[in-house]
Parts: structure tokens; C-alpha cells; sequence
């Protein structure tokens, strides 16, 4: 697979979203064989992350920057960018993305979601977004080859994590210059400042709580008003930019709210009568997003585990290999359960959501709180198996570690996801 060279970023972006629709049509069972195509995709991104990311994981690690050099090699070869991102979401079966997340996050997280942290802006623009903005704002997340992009998605604030409803950042309507007006704060944004194009959540009513939020396209390169505050330094995920972003009467036109301001006017005018709408803006991109950052959290597991049992083999104590004692072994047997295990649900999850079928059981949640549990309990086994060595940073577990842990936090902490569930199967507002 390689990058596609097209003059109209726009007509390529059409024509995706035109493949993706189509394929959404067909029925699909689910199956856990792959076929080549699955295949082929999983080897070719194992490659990228054997021999180009992981070689570079420790010292972007260290650096605690972007890994830029290591996007645009992604983009060189396809793998960053909007045509390869839409190619692997239009996969009928929906498991082409969970592989390839889990494949390049096995390489190094840090740097994985540097490359992968573009998506979660760009699933909130399909998601929400009309067929116009779609095609005018997801090709600009990326950029070109030759000049490179990134995007962000800014929902948190800082007193506004898990509970989105409290979010304070405002987005008013002026009339008179058919613009609409940011002010606010935006906290642990992925890319946040170093994007151009930033998708913010706002509330356009308070009164309404979460149903009065909106999603609004604030490009960095045309907007005044809109800059980055401190960059977080972080336990994990350190090659990953994380940063908090101000607002301050930043002004975008009316268009710059996904899914348009009449469609807008008409949702606030259903909440305000009392009557549903669909989920608000953090929480569908959320909802879609939750088995592909399962995804990325298997692949860090898996890389513990795959290093452990290696290490387990080679180890001599005792006059015999670690892995002899049933301790080690079987503890490696469990890692290796809970692993396929975890994959199982991001599958099913993925497959569910990508045809359509509705989560009834919060089965996306069920993926994503499964696959970061697995993954903090599994880099921690890792450590154990190696001892004094698993605690330096000589040895990549330590790193995986670190990494792992974000997964029992980030969009949507391990007590949500019980939480949702916990709501799905009783039909009850548990609190």
C-alpha cells in the first residue's frame, strides 16, 4: 500500500466518504477469519512500527516532542493521511482499523497517537459534519506529504472531564457579522496548538446542559483569538503533544459549525421542548471512537506480553529458564487469555459499529474498559516477570507501563464505562 497521489484533496475526500457510504450498505456477517486484504494491511503496518517506530520509540520518549521525522515517513508511505484513514474505515467488516491500531501502537504508543491522534478530529467531522465540511475540512487535518498537518479535538476542560455537561466553553451567535464568537479554555487536547484545524466543543445554551453543545471547526492558520497554553508533561504517551488551548473571542463564520447552523437551531429547538436528539457532540465522536482506542491499548499489552514471555524463556535462575516455574508460566498464560480476550470485545465492537447495529449493551464501552484494564495489569505482570530490570529504563516494559496507564483514563475514564454500561443492561439513570 502506498500514498495516492491526487490533484483535488476534495475530490479525494468525496470519493472516500462515497466508497465508505457504499460499503455501509452491504451486509456483512461477522467473522473472526481475515481475509488477504486484513492480512496484508496488518503485516505491511507490523512492518512500519518493527523497523521504523519502535527502533525510535525510546528517545522520542525521552524528548517528550513530536516525532514529526516519523508522521512523514507514516505519510510518505500512506498510513498518515485522509485516503489511507477513510480506506481503512471502509472496510464492510470494521476490523481493518482496530488492526492497524493495535499493530502500530505495539511499535510505541507515544508515537502512535502522534500519528493517530489526527483521527479523533476527523471522526468527529464525519460524524457530524455535512458532506461539504467533510470534504473542505478532513483532507486539511492532514495536509500534504510535503507539508504536514495535524488536528485536534478539544472537548475537556478543566473542570470538565468526565462530565461533560459541565463544560463552560461558550459559542454565541453574532448577527451582525454572521460569526460566531469562542471563549473559553481547553485542557489535555491531543495536537492542541500545534494543529491547524481544531474541532472545540462548546455550549451554545447553558441552559440545556450537554444537549446545548455543538461542534465548531477553528483553523489555526485563519482564526484570530485562538493560541496554546502550557504543553502537559505527561507519565505516558510523552511523543504524543498534549497541551491546553485558549479562546479568546475567537471568531469563526457561521458555516464553522458541524452539521450547519439550521440543523443546529432545530436540535437546540427539540431539546428546549423536551423532545430527544442524538447523542451530544463529545459524546458521539466518543461512542465511535472507544473499540479503536481498545485497539491501541491491546497493541501496548501485546508488546508487554510478547516481551515478557521472550525474556521469561531466555532467563536463567536457579539453573533453569524463569518460565519453568509454574508462576511464570502461567501468569503468562493468563496475560496471553486476557489479551485475546480483550480483542474479542474491540471486534465485535468494531464489526457492531461499523454496520450499524446498535450498542444495547455498551458493548463499545465494554471494548474499551476491558482493553485498558488488560493493558495496565499486563504491563505490570511484564515488569514483575522481569524483575529489577522490568523497573529501568534499559527495558521497554517500564515505557509500556507508563503508556498503558492513560487507557483507564482518557475518553472516558474506567468508572464512565461501568457507568454506561451499568445504564445499557438495567434501562436504569444510574448514578
Amino acid at each position: 500500500m502506498s500514498a495516492t497521489s491526487v490533484a483535488d484533496p476534495t475530490e479525494a475526500a468525496e470519493a472516500a466518504v462515497a466508497a465508505i457510504t457504499g460499503a455501509a450498505g452491504a451486509e456483512v456477517s461477522f467473522s473472526l477469519a481475515l481475509n488477504q486484504d486484513q492480512k496484508d494491511v496488518r503485516d505491511w503496518v507490523h512492518g512500519f512500527a518493527a523497523d521504523v517506530v519502535r527502533p525510535a520509540a525510546h528517545e522520542w520518549d525521552e524528548k517528550e516532542s513530536t516525532p514529526w521525522p516519523i508522521i512523514q515517513e507514516a505519510a510518505k508511505i500512506g498510513l498518515y493521511g485522509f485516503e489511507g484513514l477513510a480506506q481503512f474505515f471502509a472496510d464492510p467488516t470494521g476490523l481493518t482499523l482496530p488492526i492497524v491500531n493495535e499493530e502500530l501502537f505495539w511499535g510505541d504508543a507515544g508515537i502512535g497517537m502522534a500519528i493517530m491522534g489526527t483521527a479523533l478530529a476527523v471522526a468527529a467531522i464525519f460524524g457530524q459534519g455535512t458532506g461539504e465540511q467533510i470534504g473542505e475540512w478532513i483532507p486539511r487535518c492532514f495536509g500534504t506529504p510535503e507539508d504536514l498537518k495535524v488536528a485536534a479535538f478539544c472537548s475537556s476542560e478543566p473542570n470538565a472531564g468526565s462530565d461533560v455537561s459541565a463544560v463552560r466553553t461558550t459559542a454565541k451567535f453574532d448577527e451582525a457579522a454572521g460569526e460566531w464568537v469562542l471563549n473559553g479554555q481547553k485542557a489535555w487536547a491531543t495536537n492542541g496548538g500545534i494543529s491547524d484545524v481544531h474541532v472545540v466543543i462548546a455550549t451554545v445554551d447553558r441552559e440545556l446542559g450537554s444537549k446545548g453543545h455543538a461542534a465548531f471547526v477553528v483553523p489555526m492558520s485563519e482564526a484570530k483569538g485562538i493560541s496554546q497554553g502550557a504543553k502537559v508533561s505527561k507519565h505516558g504517551l510523552r511523543a504524543s503533544h498534549t497541551a491546553d488551548v485558549y479562546l479568546d473571542d475567537c471568531r469563526v463564520p457561521a458555516g464553522y459549525v458541524l452539521g450547519g447552523k439550521d440543523k443546529l437551531d432545530e436540535r437546540l429547538a427539540r431539546a428546549k421542548e423536551g423532545k430527544k436528539n442524538k447523542s451530544n457532540a463529545s459524546m458521539a465522536t466518543f461512542e465511535a471512537s472507544r473499540p479503536t482506542v481498545g485497539a491501541q491499548a491491546l497493541g501496548i499489552a501485546r508488546a508487554a506480553y510478547e516481551y515478557a514471555l521472550d525474556y521469561a524463556k531466555e532467563r536463567e535462575q536457579f539453573g533453569k529458564k524463569i518460565v519453568e516455574n509454574q508462576s511464570i508460566a502461567f501468569t503468562l498464560a493468563r496475560m496471553k487469555m486476557e489479551i485475546d480476550a480483550a480483542r474479542l470485545l474491540v471486534w465485535r465492537a468494531s464489526w457492531m459499529g461499523r454496520n450499524q447495529v446498535p450498542f444495547e449493551n455498551a458493548e463499545g464501552s465494554m471494548s474499551k474498559l476491558k482493553s485498558g484494564e488488560v493493558a495496565v495489569w499486563v504491563t505490570e505482570r511484564a515488569i514483575q516477570i522481569l524483575g529489577g530490570n522490568g523497573y529501568t529504563r534499559e527495558f521497554p516494559v517500564e515505557r509500556w507501563h507508563r503508556d498503558a496507564k492513560i487507557y483507564d483514563i482518557f475518553e472516558g475514564t474506567a468508572e464512565i464505562q461501568q457507568l454506561v454500561i451499568s445504564r445499557a443492561i438495567s434501562g436504569m439513570h444510574i448514578k
